[in-house]
């Protein structure tokens, strides 16, 4: 399992990168079968034949100068050279010392074997490289007979020809295969951008399906599945749309009733109760619409951190709150519904506690907005209940208390629509510590 995972952090991440592989490692693998066969089979089979075919006319020219004398010895000499193709020396009262060394060559190997076969085994030879031939050169009966043999009579000829055809076909291969296999993956990662795209709530108008049947089977599905959202979200929108109209339509009729009335103990609680149904209207569309309407713009978050933090601080009449928020971090995000994700979190911290603390910092793939105060704070295991919608925390701290209940809801609404998400945690500052993170 260890060597499993080992492999797979060598592995490319990407499609084209591993389709990649599928093809090249077989196109490798073949060469190596191939290269195999023919350098440790083929090759060296026909190099001993050759090596051996070699001896065989040097065991025949020793036989020639043995048994022959003057000028019908030079004659067959003569032929000998013209019908092999050999060109021959005869070095008279000179002989060549014995090898003591071991043999390792194909061709010194051939040679010793059919000398000591045809001939005699006390029969010394030496071979050597002149150029691209070999010359060999034996003892024979009153000096040495040398013999200059063409390189493609003793080995075969250009192996390394056979090497530039296979590796130069292969890279061509290769090219071919990158060149449509890039095409093939081209519309496979332009689907996943649009749909990362759409999941960070940006606009994708320009994307159309290309490609492989399968790829724009795929595309089609998430073009039709973008088409039934806002399709879905658009009719959400005009309904509740409708709602608020039908619904402040009467509690406007109340108001002007109430405004017509002398003030007294029992009309004042009634203006207030009209008031916060107005409010809790509001916050019901707020978190119904989910801020789907709105067109992504790109915006620089500290900018919007540090002028959510001072409009907080002076609609709850409070003093600075503490700001960390480089400039220029730019991200294409729903403004107004990103700054009232700000404006929940930063009021419902100023509303438990005394102190509080805003900053904004940026990794590689994301920007996390984090809001901190001191206040009592809440049991880890109650998190995720703080963001369901019409919930109240009774114990320690009500993180909605004198609202609807939807404030984290709505937040955390928000936050997803643009690809991310809010997620809850034990403060520094003693309290509570709601971290917005959005992908850049």
């Amino acid at each position: 399992m260890g060597d499993g995972f080992t492999v797979k952090r060598f592995l490319p991440r990407g499609l084209f990168g591993r389709s990649l592989i599928i093809i090249v490692a077989p196109i490798v693998i073949l060469q190596a079968i191939i290269a195999y066969v023919f350098f440790e089979r083929d090759l060296d089979t026909t190099t001993r034949r050759l090596a051996r075919d070699v001896a065989a006319d040097m065991a025949l020219l020793v036989a020639l100068e043995d048994n022959h004398q003057g000028v019908e010895r030079e004659r067959l000499r003569t032929l000998a050279a013209r019908q092999l193709n050999y060109r021959i020396r005869f070095l008279p009262r000179e002989d060549i010392a014995p090898y003591r060394g071991k043999l390792t060559s194909t061709i010194d190997l051939a040679l010793d074997d059919i000398l000591e076969q045809r001939i005699g085994s006390d029969r010394d030879f030496r071979t050597a490289r002149i150029g691209d031939d070999f010359e060999i050169r034996v003892d024979v009966k009153d000096g040495v007979l040398a013999v200059l043999v063409p390189r493609d009579r003793v080995t075969v000829s250009k192996p390394d020809i056979f090497i530039l055809w296979m590796v130069g076909s292969s890279l061509l291969l290769m090219g071919i295969a990158i060149l449509f296999l890039r095409n093939q993956v081209r519309p496979i990662e332009r689907l996943a951008r649009a749909a990362d795209s759409f999941g960070k709530g940006r606009a994708v108008p320009d994307f159309k399906p290309y490609g492989a049947t399968e790829v724009r089977r795929a595309a089609q599905a998430f073009i039709t599945m973008r088409d039934r959202l806002e399709r879905h979200v658009t009719q959400r929108t005009e309904m509740l749309a409708g709602v608020s109209h039908d619904l402040k339509t009467p509690l406007t009729r109340l108001k002007l009733a109430l405004a017509m009335m002398e003030g007294d103990q029992e009309t004042g609680p009634m203006r207030a109760d009209i008031a916060e149904m107005e409010h809790m209207l509001d916050e019901y569309l707020a978190f119904a619409r989910g801020e789907g309407g709105e067109e992504s713009a790109v915006t620089d978050l500290g900018e919007m951190v540090r002028d959510a933090a001072a409009a907080a601080a002076r609609a709850r009449q409070r003093g600075a709150i503490d700001v960390t928020a480089p400039n220029h971090i730019d991200v294409s995000v729903k403004r107004a519904g990103l700054r009232r994700v700000l404006a929940n979190l930063l009021d419902n911290a100023l509303k438990h506690g005394t102190k509080v603390a805003v900053a904004l910092t940026q990794g590689d793939r994301v920007v996390e907005i984090a809001v901190e105060d001191n206040g009592p704070g809440i049991a880890p295991d109650r998190y995720e209940e703080a963001f369901r919608p019409f919930r109240r925390l009774d114990q320690g701290r009500n993180l909605q208390s004198g609202g609807s209940g939807l404030g984290l809801a709505i937040a955390r609404d928000i936050a997803r629509a643009h690809g991310g998400d809010i997620l809850l945690g034990k403060s520094a500052l003693g309290g509570l510590k709601a971290t917005i993170r959005l992908p850049v």
